[in-house]
């Protein structure tokens, strides 16, 4: 008898996948109700589905959203309609959801409808959010500071049309606005967080900075410096440069072993480099390239850190830049990430969405990434 089920359905009548993806989740569960239950769903017309789902389950918290594709049944489904259900019998946590909303202030704007820590310290909050009506990036930055020692795990959704099309889920209730979430007490969870890229060239101090702006690598001008490391590269690595380049800031300038958080190019100033992100003189930083070989490995080295248990369950949020984007059918396409944490940590369910944004804890701090598989593991 398994704590932890998930299932998934495929097709246009999303209706009907919903109910079938239900079925799948709750047969492992043998009767029992689940405390847990999430749904992610792809395709139009896609508020009465989720809702549909997340009644079936029957369980006592729910939450979920739409996505640009979603991960279950050991399936991960891009550019088709379908369901994903996740559930899970935790009669030993905690769970409280949550709807996140941006109230206008006199200084600007507010956050509101976080509950209160747990007294015994919750262990993880789960995140879902509208990146048009929810400053995801700047909630994520603030509450890394604010709620100290508590990760946050999720993803960024996706409407169909767009802006207003976005749908969250929380305890029945569908919302177009702002973020959903559960903070998780007394459940054991633990995260895992996979970059999907590789670093080349050598570390550079950032010798000149201006907000997003890389002004200087090295001591010579940032387009000058990037030159110089592209036109050393062996060429493999300047073909995979040429498809895309990334860069790589240092997580914590004083670990042993450095992680970076890869942040896209997205342009140049001058002779200065346009980043995603805020960037400061005196920072290390690393020119990365999406490669598979190395997010195969990636993800894999970081789930042996978190060692298997038959019987487990996971949420996975895998970029949308990943899947069949990133991974070819020798990798096993849009399903390469859930077969992996499926098969390394010998879970019974595994289940999530592409998102456009991942959430995860790096270097002991959450933050919004991007190429990445976040994952919360319930052992």
């Amino acid at each position: 008898m398994g704590r932890f089920g998930d299932g998934i359905g495929v097709g246009s009548d999303l209706a009907q996948a919903a109910e079938t993806a239900v079925a799948a989740a709750l047969a492992p569960l043998h009767g029992r109700t689940p405390d847990l239950a999430m749904v992610f769903v792809s395709g139009p017309h896609a508020a009465g589905a989720g809702e549909r789902a997340l009644a079936l389950t029957g369980a006592t918290a729910t939450l979920g959203c739409t996505a640009d594709g979603v991960i279950g049944g050991g399936l991960g489904v891009e550019g088709r309609s379908a369901v994903s259900v996740w559930v899970g019998v935790l009669p030993d946590a905690r769970l409280r959801t949550f709807h996140l909303e941006v109230m206008p202030t006199d200084g600007g704007a507010a956050v509101i409808g976080l509950p209160e820590r747990a007294p015994s310290g919750d262990e993880a909050a789960v995140l879902l959010a509208d990146p048009y009506s929810f400053p995801v990036d700047g909630f994520v930055s603030r509450a890394a500071t604010a709620l100290a020692g508590l990760p946050f795990v999720g993803g960024v959704a996706h409407g169909p049309a767009g802006p207003g099309s976005t749908r969250l889920w929380v305890d029945g209730r569908t919302v177009d606005r702002g973020a959903v979430g559960v903070l998780i007490e007394g459940a054991s969870v633990r995260t895992v967080v996979s970059q999907g890229c590789r670093a080349v060239g050598p570390a550079m101090t950032v010798t000149a900075a201006s907000g997003n702006v890389v002004q200087g690598l090295a001591g010579l001008p940032a387009l000058e410096k990037v030159r110089q490391v592209l036109a050393d590269l062996v060429p493999p690595d300047q073909a995979l440069a040429s498809s895309g380049l990334h860069l790589g800031i240092a997580a914590d300038e004083y670990a042993e072993e450095q992680d970076y958080l890869v942040r896209g190019i997205v342009g140049a100033e001058g002779d200065g480099l346009v980043v995603g992100d805020l960037v400061q003189v005196g920072q290390t930083v690393r020119l990365q390239v999406r490669d598979a070989d190395a997010a195969d490995h990636g993800l894999r080295s970081a789930l042996a850190r978190c060692p298997g248990q038959p019987g487990s369950g996971a949420l996975l949020f895998s970029c949308n830049g990943r899947g069949g984007h990133l991974f070819g059918p020798s990798y096993g396409g849009a399903s390469h990430d859930v077969e992996v944490v499926r098969s390394t940590l010998a879970a019974d369910a595994v289940a999530g969405f592409f998102a456009g944004g991942e959430i995860g804890p790096v270097a002991g701090r959450t933050h919004l990434h991007s190429f990445t598989a976040s994952v919360l593991v319930f052992p």
